[in-house]
């Protein structure tokens, strides 16, 4: 008997995509905007690419279209801080907001499609990380990065803009050095849990809402348990390798 294939049907996008005017924002984040990113069904299985215009048009997203992304959770080795960064100005999603080490989107380019042990978008953070924040690429390594899931959330920036991802999480336990790219990063910081939770309960900060989610339910029973493991381990600092094949480990979450 002949096996069914199941097909991906791309979602029907509003004609106006093409119409949505560019002319008032920063220079170099429109350029940006023509990125291809990746196209996923809600199983997260690829079918399609699209511009990162097209895919964070609010138009769009309410008709369904779903794309991939990454989290990087960076924390120095030496005492288990996390790094943050406030987005720039510039930014013309969740512009002005502190969020986690890096977010941003696997393109659809050959190394970054590959699924197998996620390394396509630990490629993505690989190439990322030294545009954002300027660490120097020579620092990263794929096998540092710790996939430990994914999430699918959907989130307004304004009433043009928006994300709807499949967002996935990875923590790494580096050491670092920084050089800021003004168009993308205002900030940076390493802090403690205790220390976030205090910029949370300040009402000047504004945070992206993929990373009130993560905190919310994920961050920090993770962040407990790869410090405790860390210490129980005998370990010379903190790595998040001991997290490896935790809990949720490789689940799609849904955070609708």
């Amino acid at each position: 008997m002949a096996t069914a294939v199941t097909e991906t049907i791309p979602p029907s996008l509003p004609s106006t995509t093409n119409t949505i005017s560019l002319d008032t924002y920063d220079e170099e984040q429109v350029r940006l905007m023509e990125e291809r990113c990746i196209l996923v069904d809600e199983n997260d299985k690829a079918y399609g690419e699209d511009s990162k215009k097209t895919c964070h048009l609010m138009s769009n997203i309410n008709t369904g279209l779903l794309h991939r992304a990454f989290s990087v959770f960076l924390f120095r080795p030496t005492d288990g801080r996390l790094l943050l960064q406030k987005r720039a100005d510039e930014k013309i999603t969740f512009p002005s907001m502190w969020t986690n080490t890096c977010c941003s989107h696997p393109l659809s380019i050959k190394a970054e499609l590959v699924e197998e042990n996620q390394s396509g978008v630990k490629s993505a953070a690989i190439r990322k990380l030294p545009q954002e924040l300027g660490i120097p690429s020579s620092q990263l390594k794929s096998e540092d990065f710790i996939y430990l899931t994914k999430i699918h959330y959907l989130a307004p920036s304004d009433g043009l803009w928006g994300e709807h991802e499949i967002d996935y999480i990875l923590f790494s336990t580096i050491d670092v050095d920084l050089n800021l790219n003004p168009n993308e990063v205002s900030d940076a910081k390493y802090v403690s849990k205790d220390e976030l939770e205090a910029m949370f309960s300040d009402s000047d900060n504004s945070f992206t809402p993929w990373f009130k989610l993560i905190a919310r339910d994920l961050l920090y029973p993770w962040w407990d348990e790869m410090l405790s493991k860390s210490k129980d381990q005998g370990l010379n600092g903190v790595d998040a390798k001991v997290l490896a094949n935790g809990p949720k480990v490789g689940e799609l979450i849904k955070m609708l």
